[in-house]
């Protein structure tokens, strides 16, 4: 990680969960973090878990990814202040229970916006930035297991996954679409899609949190281990997985 020490990285959905985990252990590594969020309390809880020492390593901002003045509001924030990203984490993430057939159409767009919209908004400032200063960078997308499958419900229930493994399955392709438009603009830009089973975090259905489940760290490990690669070493797909998953 030496190579990004002191480097600026935006944390989307930074106040909880994996983005939350990861937060701190980029601090660690030396690496300066905007962690971005829509809950500025849980912002700042992130911060008072941090070492007295690293606390000036972390810029918290309020922002809602699925807003696009919200998210130019942070990054116009982050070149004057900071001098632009060099590393994006798209982690903010949406799940809402119930069957596509019958639920909300507001609830199906949050969650659009959110997974899809979000990180295109993101992903395009981040970009901008990197290469109007011909900058290394690397650009990570949170995915899922199921953006690449999509497995049945737990017998005797339904399916309540809905719009959020189409979601998951347009990370799969904008991480290939990004790789090679990065490659076509001649830019040092990285891009790694992290597809992890079951979670333990707050986007978990509760029926199945008796499930075996990964932990926030254990995806936090692997993006880090995605970031310290050197810069001719590309990781395009991590898949994670705990053991004894039924998937």
């Amino acid at each position: 990680m030496e190579r990004w020490r002191n480097r600026i990285a935006v944390v989307t959905g930074a106040s909880s969960g994996i983005g939350a985990v990861l937060t701190g252990q980029l601090i660690a590594s030396g690496v300066r973090v905007v962690a971005l969020a829509r809950r500025l309390d849980r912002l700042e809880q992130v911060r008072q878990q941090l070492a007295e020492e690293q606390r000036q390593q972390l810029h918290i901002r309020q922002c809602d990814v699925t807003d696009l003045q919200s998210v130019n509001a942070a990054f116009d924030w982050i070149e004057s202040e900071l001098g632009g990203a060099d590393i994006l984490i798209n982690n903010a993430g949406k799940l809402s229970g119930g069957q596509l057939v019958t639920m909300s159409l507001d609830t199906v767009q949050q969650v659009l916006q959110t997974n899809v919209m979000g990180v295109v908004y993101c992903t395009q400032r981040a970009f901008k930035s990197l290469r109007e200063r011909n900058a290394p960078g690397h650009v990570v997308l949170i995915n899922s297991i199921v953006g690449h499958y999509l497995f049945n419900p737990l017998p005797g229930s339904f399916q309540e996954l809905n719009m959020y493994p189409a979601t998951k399955h347009a990370l799969t392709a904008m991480t290939e679409l990004f790789r090679q438009e990065f490659r076509d603009f001649k830019t040092q830009i990285k891009v790694t899609s992290i597809s992890p089973g079951l979670v333990d975090t707050e986007l978990v259905p509760q029926a199945y949190k008796r499930l075996p489940m990964l932990q926030p760290e254990d995806v936090a490990n692997a993006i880090m281990y995605a970031l310290a690669t050197p810069p001719h070493v590309q990781v395009h797909e991590v898949t994670l997985k705990p053991m004894g998953e039924p998937f």
